[in-house]
């Protein structure tokens, strides 16, 4: 088992030092917390990610859940954690004291999301399910059901799921056909199936709780006929929890992410499965909505916290594996050299360390702009959530992606023996797979940046986002060895502005396929420069770092170890933005004018 999964410095350094997350304690809404009380929050986590999900990381892998008899059975660790979680208060962290949260940020709790994660992924996600599905009930439900649900939710002795996909519709919502049938008596008649739903059954809780996206009988089709009900597993008559007709009729056996099981769910079969409607009847997906850019945002953080894990472990590996000599070594009888030392092995890890640590910045970023939103008012508000929308399908999909490929090349690094189970690179590239799936394909990701977040208000949150960008290039010093930088990314700012004009030009003319044709390469572009801007964010706060002369050893090293990775990122990352240019700018529309029949 690698000892370390995650830098906690470099957390400190992107909360305080780049992002100034302290800031945010002077509103009143987060006025009780401070930069101790931050990183008493992260020092917690830690420690009980090293105490009780890191040493079970393989565990939970090679003994996955089981499904017997209609139940599924998942390790026994998941009942200690799900107390725990419960205990310490890391479902409800967000939510008002009133409602027996701590109103923690969201850039602090995501940062737990991420230790959380980066320790042993299947046993994190089982917390910030409950935390999704209670924070709709708490938006969006009347009394009756907070004070039914939100309690043992936020205990841990209840679990929350999000009930959306179905095996006919998939990502297409707007297909779903579960009903929900008007009863006299207040609540509906849930009848139908979801599938692929995380968490869905297990007995380390006494109940699950689902929101569910149905339609009532009778109402419009498509996503405007859509409602969110409450559906638990069982239900409560006269204080006591009997069946409410919810059957786990399966469950799925996946590539990684095996320790959190993945439920196949059948509603209402004797007619008897009670929904609650949570807000107002065909407001469901809207309000579905307002709560995915926290879940998109999570995905992003869940699998750039595998990245770090995986990196992690292969630069633990590459620092105590001896193998080779220089290559202008000619005495054979000189000792072999860690194969840290050898520059392709480096390639690898700094390749991994841009991605991880830049893709963690644009995820606190994200975190950054729900908070002051939260607290801001009037136009300032309204921009800040601009930014979020658009760059949540950017900070969901460019850490989903690119960790697929950064703990591939950590398995690289271990050579043949990455390929072993006997280390954990291997687990760590079949358990990100899944993040570009999940809360929406990369596919559906790049159409919502381009067709709808990028279009907006006549892309106003494009120009938002290019302030953003001029904000951090005014903030490079006039004697810095960062001004190189800060020219490549004017230029590449002006190339993703130009770009996006471009295809705009075409959806106003009508010729929308030919525009969203690339949607995932225009998502791809904008990602690696949007990268590249939290990169030179961090690089700004490194050198400034580093103008300190009373620097220890170690300090210095993590300073120029920032400045090292942000011009790794410039010379090997943000160049290939000049391709995806390229393919975007071309009016060769292959797949648009192509026809299916050429694929056989």
């Amino acid at each position: 088992m690698p000892k370390q999964y995650l830098n906690l410095r470099n957390l400190y350094f992107l909360l305080h030092e780049v992002h100034q997350a302290s800031s945010l304690c002077k509103y009143a809404y987060y006025q009780d917390h401070n930069k101790e009380t931050f990183n008493m929050v992260l020092d917690a986590a830690k420690s009980l990610a090293d105490k009780h999900l890191h040493p079970y990381l393989t565990e939970m892998d090679r003994k996955a859940p089981r499904y017997e008899h209609g139940q599924i059975f998942v390790h026994p660790q998941v009942k200690n954690l799900m107390k725990l979680y419960g205990e310490g208060g890391w479902i409800s962290a967000t939510a008002t004291y009133e409602e027996g949260g701590q109103q923690l940020p969201l850039i602090v709790s995501n940062l737990v999301g991420f230790i959380f994660g980066a320790a042993n992924y299947s046993a994190s996600v089982f917390p910030f399910l409950s935390t999704g599905a209670s924070n709709l009930i708490r938006n969006f439900g009347k009394e009756e059901l907070k004070k039914t649900f939100i309690p043992k939710m936020y205990t841990g002795e209840w679990q929350g799921t999000m009930a959306l996909t179905e095996p006919q519709a998939g990502s297409s919502l707007s297909d779903v056909q579960t009903t929900a049938y008007p009863t006299a008596t207040g609540h509906f008649l849930i009848k139908g199936q979801k599938i692929f739903i995380s968490a869905g059954d297990h007995d380390a809780v006494e109940n699950v709780v689902h929101l569910l996206l149905a339609r009532i009988q009778g109402a419009p089709a498509g996503t405007k006929g859509i409602s969110l009900f409450v559906v638990p597993k069982k239900r409560l008559e006269n204080g006591q929890l009997v069946s409410n007709d919810v059957i786990t009729a399966g469950m799925y056996h996946k590539m990684g992410y095996k320790g959190a099981p993945i439920a196949h769910l059948i509603f209402g079969e004797k007619e008897d499965c009670h929904g609650y409607l949570v807000g107002e009847p065909h407001k469901g997906l809207s309000y579905m909505f307002q709560m995915m850019n926290e879940a998109r945002l999570a995905v992003g953080m869940s699998a750039v916290s595998i990245a770090s894990a995986a990196y992690y472990a292969s630069l633990e590996y590459a620092q105590e594996r001896p193998q080779g000599r220089p290559l202008s070594a000619k005495n054979l009888a000189e000792p072999q050299i860690p194969i840290i030392e050898h520059f392709d092995v480096r390639r690898m890890l700094l390749f991994q360390k841009s991605v991880v640590e830049g893709s963690l910045s644009l995820l606190m970023q994200c975190s950054l702009y729900a908070d002051l939103a939260k607290v801001s008012e009037g136009e300032t508000k309204a921009e800040y959530e601009l930014l979020l929308d658009l760059l949540t399908p950017v900070a969901k999909s460019y850490p989903s992606e690119m960790a697929i490929l950064t703990t591939s090349a950590a398995i690289q690094c271990l050579g043949g023996y990455g390929f072993l189970e006997d280390f954990t690179p291997e687990q760590f590239f079949r358990d990100t797979r899944i993040h570009p799936i999940h809360e929406g394909t990369t596919g559906i990701q790049g159409l919502d940046l381009l067709g709808r977040k990028a279009m907006m208000q006549d892309g106003k949150a494009v120009v938002l986002f290019m302030t953003e960008i001029r904000k951090t290039l005014l903030a490079v010093p006039a004697v810095s060895r960062l001004r190189p930088r800060k020219h490549e990314l004017a230029e590449a700012s002006q190339y993703l502005q130009g770009i996006t004009m471009h295809l705009a030009d075409l959806a106003k003319e009508g010729q929308i396929e030919k525009c969203l044709a690339d949607a995932t390469l225009y998502l791809e572009y904008f990602g690696i420069i949007a990268i590249a801007w939290q990169w030179l964010v961090q690089g700004i706060a490194a050198e400034k770092a580093l103008d300190n002369d009373n620097l220890s050893e170690e300090e210095y090293n993590f300073y120029q170890g920032k400045i090292l990775t942000l011009h790794y990122f410039y010379e090997y990352e943000l160049p290939k933005i000049k391709i995806l240019h390229r393919r975007l700018e071309s009016s060769n529309y292959l797949t648009v004018t192509m026809k299916s029949t050429y694929l056989v």
